[in-house]
């Protein structure tokens, strides 16, 4: 009698952590993207298994009750074909993510290190070939790295729009605050999207994108304004993508340029004129698996006294989700 009583505070304890534990969810997660292709920068070739931002990550969603959810991600980059990280010293740093979040009926607020939503409202969307990773990237767009000690409210969906706005702290290193803002709207096939950045160096962008959706196509574009105020120099960017579909098999071309960054009387820090082109196809073996190939050609102009850079590329690969 005396162990059955002294088994029922266990019992109860068990049996509060498992209704806490219905509560709460962690997801394992990441990708593994690797392709060996043949590159050639000016008149330099090579042979190379090339890493395209694999990834692990864990995402968790803790229910509060009431419709207010809390929950994190860490996510850490690394390349599948040595093992190395691809943050440097910063493991859940980089391209990566470490942030936590409460929701609810209010929107999101969010803090942590995370990817710009004004990059994922624009560039990213034009990316379908290979989700914005490896060398055939969009190589143009002008990305500010407003990453770093970022807190951020995101709107409710009200009628297919939503917006979000973060704030990047100095916290006494960096001259100024960053800021970033990103609004997007969805009606149906129609997809469009608006995201500015304003670094703490006083570098800005300001980009806007539309999508079309018609069965077996999708187009997607943006057009972009960089700024940088040190300079005083500014130049545009833009960048066109299409998708048609045959049943799992996916065809793929985009076309991206940029003007030179004009700068009056610093030619030593001008960018030069640039442009991209990429054709490719993806075989999606499942939802999580496919194999794709794809040429890229990227070129551009004399910056200042460096000569004319060329970079081609042909890829054979294969992602994995999981």
């Amino acid at each position: 009698m005396k162990a059955i009583k002294a088994l029922i505070p266990a019992a109860i304890l068990l049996g509060t952590a498992g209704a806490a534990l219905a509560q709460s969810s962690v997801t394992i997660y990441g990708r593994l993207n690797e392709s060996v292709e043949r590159q050639k920068t000016n008149d330099d070739s090579k042979t190379v298994l090339q890493n395209n931002a694999s990834r692990l990550g864990f995402r968790g969603v803790e229910d509060l009750g009431g419709g207010l959810k809390a929950g994190f991600t860490l996510e850490h980059r690394l390349n599948a074909d040595t093992g190395a990280s691809t943050n440097g010293n910063a493991f859940w740093g980089g391209a990566g993510e470490s942030s936590v979040f409460l929701s609810g009926a209010f929107g999101q607020i969010k803090a942590g290190h995370y990817t710009s939503e004004a990059y994922f409202a624009t560039s990213d969307v034009t990316d379908l070939l290979n989700h914005g990773t490896g060398t055939s990237a969009d190589q143009l767009y002008k990305y500010l790295n407003n990453d770093n000690n970022k807190v951020s409210y995101r709107t409710p969906s009200v009628a297919g729009l939503t917006a979000e706005a973060a704030v990047l702290l100095s916290e006494g290193v960096q001259p100024e605050k960053g800021y970033d803002v990103a609004v997007n709207y969805a009606l149906g096939d129609l997809g469009l999207g608006l995201g500015y950045e304003r670094d703490p160096l006083h570098n800005s962008q300001i980009a806007f994108r539309g999508s079309y959706s018609f069965s077996p196509v999708t187009i997607t574009g943006y057009v972009q304004r960089f700024k940088d105020d040190a300079l005083d120099a500014s130049k545009n960017i833009g960048r066109v993508s299409a998708q048609y579909d045959i049943g799992a098999l996916e065809l793929h071309a985009a076309v991206g340029i940029a003007t030179e960054l004009d700068a009056a009387g610093t030619p030593t820090t001008e960018e030069g004129k640039a442009r991209q082109f990429t054709v490719g196809v993806n075989y999606n073996l499942s939802k999580r698996t496919k194999v794709f190939t794809f040429f890229n050609h990227t070129k551009s102009d004399a910056i200042g006294v460096v000569a004319e850079n060329k970079f081609q590329v042909f890829s054979l690969g294969v992602r994995h989700n999981f």
